[in-house]
């Protein structure tokens, strides 16, 4: 599938089995030793598991500071609450997008529904003029998420971005991201156009796929390298994948647990703000 300006391949990250939280079992694409940071992504985490005990440890209270955090579910839900009294729950199909901003304190709990949880979870870094907004949430139902099919029988999930013409529920975020949950019956083509000059990269959770040159199992991820356009066809299983897009910033990253800033300094400031009771600046919801 080369050529009209298709972006190849250029690095295959498989996932790592990690601990997070209070004890959750997950996959991390990255940071990981061969790639910390994927500008402006930071972190993709796939917390799916068949067994309620790889994720009911959950995520107590816990800082952000400088960051977005996606929470994007496709079975079971998260109870969530915040230092801003903000509450409630991400059930299958729904979409969170929290920017952390200037600092905000939450709790993710997972709750798998028939013994299965699927999810995953994204951060994506602010701009040095916005890491220190006023925090929100765009949190959005799975039916307000809109579907599209391509004519060749793609079926894509638009939760960011634009796909045949249907732009995603989430808007107004510094990176323009471009957030597609892609699903490929047996044998499939897709194409999708994606803006020179913007990384991109494909997590495919479901089934084998070949992008660009490269013939893929899950789950794996996979970094496209630059050009105009996306290219994949699935394999005899079909594949379901999130394609992933968005504008580098460019810019310094210091990062210490869940802080993204841009100089060491500022690290420094968050952990005294904690350290002093000042890390909450926003004013209670």
């Amino acid at each position: 599938m080369k050529g009209n300006g298709n972006r190849e391949v250029i690095q295959v990250v498989t996932p790592r089995r990690v601990l997070e939280g209070a004890g959750v079992r997950l996959r991390r694409s990255f940071p990981a030793p061969a790639m910390d940071y994927l500008d402006p992504f930071l972190l993709l985490d796939d917390f799916s598991s068949d067994n309620p005990d790889d994720v009911l440890a959950g995520f107590p209270m816990h800082p952000h500071r400088g960051i977005e955090t996606v929470t994007y579910m496709l079975a079971g839900s998260v109870n969530h609450r915040d230092s801003l009294g903000n509450a409630g729950t991400i059930g299958a199909g729904d979409v969170q997008w929290m920017t952390a901003g200037s600092g905000i304190l939450h709790e993710e709990m997972p709750l798998p529904i028939d013994g299965r949880m699927a999810g995953f979870q994204l951060w994506v870094n602010l701009p040095a003029a916005l890491k220190m907004t006023n925090p929100r949430y765009q949190e959005i139902a799975a039916d307000q998420i809109p579907l599209t099919r391509t004519p060749e029988g793609a079926s894509i999930r638009v939760v960011a971005g634009e796909a045949l013409g249907i732009r995603g529920p989430v808007t107004k975020i510094a990176a323009q991201p471009v957030y597609l949950d892609v699903q490929l019956p047996p044998g499939t083509d897709m194409r999708h156009p994606i803006a020179e000059g913007h990384t991109a990269c494909a997590y495919l959770f479901e089934g084998s796929a070949t992008f660009g040159t490269a013939q893929v199992q899950a789950p794996v991820l996979v970094i496209l390298g630059p050009g105009q356009g996306f290219a994949g066809r699935s394999g005899n299983a079909g594949a379901r994948f999130l394609l992933l897009a968005g504008r580098p910033l460019g810019e310094p990253i210091a990062r210490y647990g869940p802080f993204v800033m841009n100089t060491a300094r500022e690290i420094e400031q968050a952990l005294d703000d904690l350290r002093r009771g000042t890390f909450i600046r926003a004013a209670r919801t």
